[in-house]
């Protein structure tokens, strides 16, 4: 429950750790322009920076707080938190590695497209998902085909 909460927190806050306002589009401006490109870029790396730290605190963590306790249940307890720390770890880590991905996207100019049909994303959505690379129509299909696969 708080790894969800948790989640949802960051996706609300990715504008706020960057320290940016959402973008206000200008009429007829371009899509993704250079005043666009640069905003997502500092989104993007504000959040690689801070998952990073978030990464190396929860390393340390680990490191400091490892015992050996003599009781089993004191154990088994220990054991169940830093197998919990370890998944938030390497969902962070999955995180970071689609973050570098989508800087590559940036710089091969080609962020902000759906990879499905080539469309807008636009630029609401990839605020709330920086690593968004489906437009909503595909992500929505997607989703259907995979609830339709999975049961």
């Amino acid at each position: 429950m708080q790894n969800r909460q948790n989640r949802k927190l960051s996706s609300l806050s990715i504008l706020s750790i960057a320290g940016v306002e959402p973008y206000k589009e200008q009429l007829e401006e371009e899509y993704m322009n250079e005043k666009q490109i640069f905003h997502f870029k500092r989104i993007l790396k504000a959040w690689y920076n801070q998952l990073h730290q978030e990464v190396d605190r929860n390393i340390s963590n680990i490191q400091d707080e490892s015992s050996n306790f003599p009781d089993p249940v004191d154990r088994a307890a220990q054991e169940e938190e830093f197998s919990l720390k370890l998944r938030n770890r390497d969902r962070e880590y999955k995180l970071i590695k689609k973050i570098e991905q989508t800087l590559k996207k940036i710089e091969a100019k080609n962020f902000g497209f759906c990879k499905c049909c080539g469309i807008e994303i636009g630029i609401r959505r990839l605020e709330a998902r920086p690593t968004a690379d489906l437009c909503i129509d595909c992500k929505t299909l997607a989703e259907i085909r995979e609830k339709q696969m999975n049961g």
